[in-house]
């Protein structure tokens, strides 16, 4: 169990010592071919220190990766802004912890997204009075100016679902989410028919799990798995907490959630009635 930054660099050289090995390069081949001392290699590859965008850059093209979407992905990892992509969370660096900016950018370059939900409605299917009601919940006491810059964020977030292509989003939700009048009746109707637009979006697939599914193995807590077409080595579960987020990379643990995940499906509405059952609670609201 990792902080997302550490995970970030672990994953980075893993996916960096397969590609070499693929080459058919040993890493002090590797090393000879640009220059370095094999330590270098070594330290990218097992994660232990980190590596500048440029000499990934350079390690990519000594093991002939081609892949754009490959290239892109692995830079982003490194910290780079690639193919002429603005990372436009940089500019909100005063205001979002390092955690969170990390968790924006695995969502941007993400294929898929993966959660469970058990108190709120997901960041990517807010609207705007709910991420406002939300967010000071969550930040307590906090200016104005902070409280509009941390909802942009939020709503900015959103462009993911309408990029091109753009992240396909599976989201099951507890009923709780759907019960618990944020920011008050008005602005939780106006939630619950944002839910329903989304919910039939072909990108977005939306699962109620009722309060008569009794418990359910995602009972401990909400999650998150970000999964990435070009290698599924370079999945992750997030994990919240108040004060920060723990990201999980081990096989074992990506296999667990993502059979939790299923299991949460399965118990869950069908997509068909999970549109059904939000639209009777909009009704009555």
């Amino acid at each position: 169990m990792q902080h997302g930054p550490a995970v970030r660099r672990r994953k980075l050289g893993a996916e960096l010592r397969a590609l070499r090995s693929r080459a058919g390069l040993t890493s002090g081949e590797a090393a000879r071919l640009l220059g370095w001392h094999q330590s270098k290699v070594s330290r990218i590859e097992t994660g232990s220190s980190g590596v500048k965008p440029s000499d990934v850059r350079l390690l990519l093209d000594a093991y002939g990766v081609e892949d754009d979407e490959l290239r892109d992905l692995l830079l982003v990892l490194a910290g780079s802004q690639v193919a002429g992509r603005e990372h436009w969370w940089h500019a909100y660096r005063g205001v979002l912890p390092p955690t969170y900016r990390d968790f924006i950018s695995l969502e941007s370059q993400a294929s898929a997204m993966r959660t469970l939900e058990t108190s709120v409605v997901p960041g990517l299917l807010q609207t705007p009075e709910y991420a406002r009601a939300v967010t000071r919940a969550a930040v307590g006491a906090v200016d104005e100016e902070r409280l509009d810059a941390l909802v942009e964020v939020r709503l900015a977030r959103q462009d993911v679902l309408r990029s091109d292509p753009p992240l396909r989003l599976s989201a099951v939700l507890d009923e709780a989410v759907l019960r618990r009048e944020v920011g008050g009746p008005e602005v939780m109707a106006r939630q619950l028919r944002r839910l329903l637009e989304a919910a039939r979006l072909p990108q977005v697939r939306l699962q109620v799990l009722p309060f008569s599914a009794g418990a359910h193995v995602g009972i401990t807590g909400p999650f998150v798995i970000f999964s990435f077409s070009s290698t599924s080595d370079l999945d992750v579960v997030v994990l919240d907490h108040m004060t920060s987020s723990l990201y999980l990379e081990r096989k074992e643990d990506l296999k667990a959630y993502a059979e939790a995940f299923n299991s949460l499906r399965i118990h869950a509405l069908s997509p068909e009635d999970s549109l059904d059952f939000i639209a009777s609670l909009g009704d009555g609201a």
